[in-house]
């Protein structure tokens, strides 16, 4: 097995720590006689159990070998793999003779001989992997698409005759997905700082469409225009959503990512502790064929709080033009986003304008970034009813009374603060909590 691994070039580097390098090794000393049997069968089952926990992590079935390859070749971000991402393989040049190289290797790999080891160790874990059911487990607990992807690849490849057509099938799994995590995943967060950052998928995301939301049709239409416009690479605008809590602002930006996936939008989310660590995101990203929003959920500063300076930076002021796949959306409950003292307006110009003081300017520019400013104002409450009506229809699976459902409603709103679409969506998460159903 090391033997075929050492061949790989353009997918080499696979990381010391990697299952299948660690399977080298020990096959490497298996065949030179430098081990005991009983350390290689330890080191094996250490592997194995690794392979088990892959499996669950992504959702993996069947010939779990086989999802394995599968699932380093379609991660394993390289020059010839990013170069196909988005397009697909490039007619003529060496790299792709060289692909070809790799992908004869990784089908003798799928079709290893296990046999002769598993003998000689007293094992059979190889043979069992290449057979295995897996549990159902609810779906929070691994990644889904990836998954499905993974599964999907692995059963074209199982019927692989050759090289040529594994390059055609990963070059076009490439083409209409991408490589790596952000070819599975629809959103990420930031894991790590400085040179340990990482961005980390989101597995559990709600499964919310902006058809979902009732009401403010001309806030999504605007939302709808400016991300439409960015993912077919026209100009468009950093957006702020604004206004009164609970009226769906970020469930908005959320349910972007659930409706526009498949066209390559993909979601990174970031706290505001984390804003020095942007410049290193973009730049991680920009190269991409992705479209990125970076989502930032609940902005606003205090008055002693500067973390605003560096998004005030990467927004738009940095010697680095914004890369034209990255988008900032961001939302508030205040307009201008930092709070703004009596202090702030001492160094105003008495004859002039209230805003030509300094310090207020320099904080009121932050909101001035971003090109596009949504506002989402609490419902009256006939739009209040009406998502109330909306929501009970989806989601309690009957026709409630409208008279009791609707008195139901304006109880609740004035012990929970008010009407929102929040507060109608945990007025509807009460009714399906009772055992009881409205009636």
């Amino acid at each position: 097995m090391y033997t075929e691994i050492s061949k790989l070039l353009l997918y080499s580097v696979l990381g010391e720590d990697s299952i299948l390098s660690r399977l080298g090794g020990i096959f490497r000393r298996w065949e030179a006689g430098t081990a005991e049997p009983l350390d290689l069968r330890r080191e094996i089952n250490l592997q194995i159990k690794r392979l088990l926990d892959l499996a669950t992590a992504y959702g993996f079935d069947g010939n779990l070998w086989l999802n394995y390859l599968t699932y380093v070749i379609l991660t394993n971000e390289n020059s010839f793999s990013l170069t196909c991402e988005g397009r697909g393989a490039t007619p003529g040049g060496t790299v792709n003779d060289l692909a070809r190289r790799d992908f004869d290797v990784f089908l003798r790999l799928m079709r290893y001989d296990f046999g002769p080891i598993e003998a000689a160790l007293g094992i059979d874990c190889f043979t069992l992997i290449r057979s295995y059911t897996a549990i159902p487990k609810r779906e929070s607990m691994y990644n889904r698409n990836a998954g499905r992807l993974v599964r999907e690849m692995s059963a074209k490849l199982a019927g692989a005759r050759g090289a040529d057509d594994v390059f055609t099938l990963v070059t076009n799994f490439y083409r209409d997905h991408g490589v790596g995590g952000f070819a599975f995943s629809r959103a990420f967060r930031l894991g790590g700082s400085g040179e340990s950052l990482r961005l980390m998928p989101i597995n559990n995301i709600e499964s919310v469409s902006l058809s979902d939301i009732v009401g403010y049709a001309e806030q999504k239409r605007e939302l709808i225009a400016n991300t439409e416009a960015f993912i077919a690479g026209r100009g468009a605008n950093n957006a702020l959503l604004y206004g009164d809590s609970g009226t769906g602002k970020s469930t908005s930006v959320k349910a972007l990512i659930n409706d526009y996936f498949d066209s390559g939008l993909r979601m990174i989310e970031l706290y505001k502790h984390q804003f020095r660590d942007l410049g290193a995101v973009i730049a991680r990203i920009k190269n991409r064929s992705y479209r990125f929003i970076i989502f930032i959920d609940d902005l606003s500063f205090e008055e002693h709080e500067i973390e605003y300076k560096f998004l005030k930076a990467v927004i738009e002021g940095g010697v680095e033009t914004r890369p034209e796949n990255v988008l900032i959306y961001a939302t508030s409950n205040r307009r201008h986003l930092i709070r703004e003292s009596w202090r702030d307006r001492g160094d105003m110009e008495h004859s002039g304008d209230l805003h030509r003081s300094d310090t207020v300017e320099e904080k009121l520019s932050l909101a001035g970034r971003f090109g596009l400013a949504i506002c989402y104002s609490a419902p009256g409450r006939e739009q209040y009813h009406e998502i109330v009506r909306a929501l009970a229809k989806k989601q309690l699976g009957a026709e409630a009374d409208d008279a009791a459902l609707i008195a139901g409603a304006n109880a609740w709103e004035i012990r929970h603060g008010g009407v929102s679409g929040r507060a109608a969506q945990q007025y509807i998460n009460h009714l399906n909590s009772e055992v009881k159903p409205l009636s």
